[in-house]
């Protein structure tokens, strides 16, 4: 028996790194996934997205662990075709209790840009990760209400979200921004939706090993930034990056019973980056 067994999830950005951890996590413990990915890359993003093979690759390993998953190529800025996917989902499953927010991009440079390509990273990155959080909550918190059993929301946001780092370029600004906006709009959800038994919290964690982190452009940036370079980004334990898993038992933990009373917090799983800023 695990501890979400009957439970419906639905992931964005499920067809690798964070989002596929979350989604074998859960389904580990019972629950069934509606997953997400927009399997296509983004032009003013400098790494490459997931693929279709990737999402069913997703789909392959959640079956492994005895879940069920119905995945979806769909992009969280469009929030019809969002919504089109969680609809099915729910139709399919019957029914919606965890939400994870997760999709995000981080478009960021240690090189000259122009004005242009700036402002076109700073629209893509908060259009993913700002934008496409809303979608993802307000497409899903119908469902959650009309099942009348309560709910969870989890916004993954970043210490980026916690702490002013990011620099001034169109992409590392609008990372940060983006991920400091995710904490407003989780702490207005939050005041809304708890008379309704829904918690929504975020989940902020320090430098994970995905693509996100580990593309060369990230490598440099990360190794050059400004006011104090790479050791200014240390983990004060002894952790370079933290693993996809390590944010899962996190989230793992706020989608259980164990947290029914944890909402509006923004939590970190950060190795002490942020104590340590």
């Amino acid at each position: 028996m695990g501890q979400l067994d009957g439970r419906v999830a639905f992931i964005t950005g499920v067809a690798r790194g964070q989002g596929r951890s979350h989604a074998l996590r859960l389904a580990g413990e019972g629950a069934n996934i509606i997953g997400v990915d927009i399997c296509a890359d983004i032009p003013s993003n400098n790494y490459p997205m997931a693929t279709r093979a990737d999402l069913d690759e997703t789909v392959s390993l959640v079956e492994e662990v005895g879940g069920k998953m119905l995945a979806t190529v769909a992009d969280v800025r469009d929030y019809h075709g969002l919504k089109a996917a969680v609809d099915a989902g729910v139709d399919q499953f019957g029914r919606l209790d965890i939400v994870l927010a997760n999709a995000g991009i981080a478009s960021v440079a240690f090189r000259e840009l122009t004005i242009e390509e700036e402002l076109d990273q700073w629209a893509g990155v908060l259009d993913v990760n700002l934008v496409g959080a809303f979608h993802t909550a307000r497409a899903a918190v119908p469902h959650l209400i009309d099942g009348n059993r309560g709910g969870v929301i989890i916004f993954t946001s970043s210490t980026a979200g916690l702490k002013g780092f990011g620099g001034i370029q169109g992409g590392g600004a609008a990372y940060a921004a983006s991920k400091h906006g995710i904490v407003g709009l989780m702490r207005s959800f939050a005041n809304a939706l708890a008379p309704l038994n829904i918690r929504v919290n975020t989940i902020h964690p320090t430098a994970v090993n995905t693509m996100m982190a580990m593309n060369d452009d990230m490598q440099d940036f990360l190794k050059n930034f400004p006011d104090g370079g790479g050791p200014h980004l240390q983990n004060p334990m002894p952790v370079g990056m933290l693993e996809p898993e390590d944010i899962s038992a996190a989230i793992a933990y706020l989608v259980s019973d164990d947290a029914k009373y944890v909402t509006g917090v923004t939590f970190p799983v950060d190795a002490g980056f942020c104590n340590k800023l």
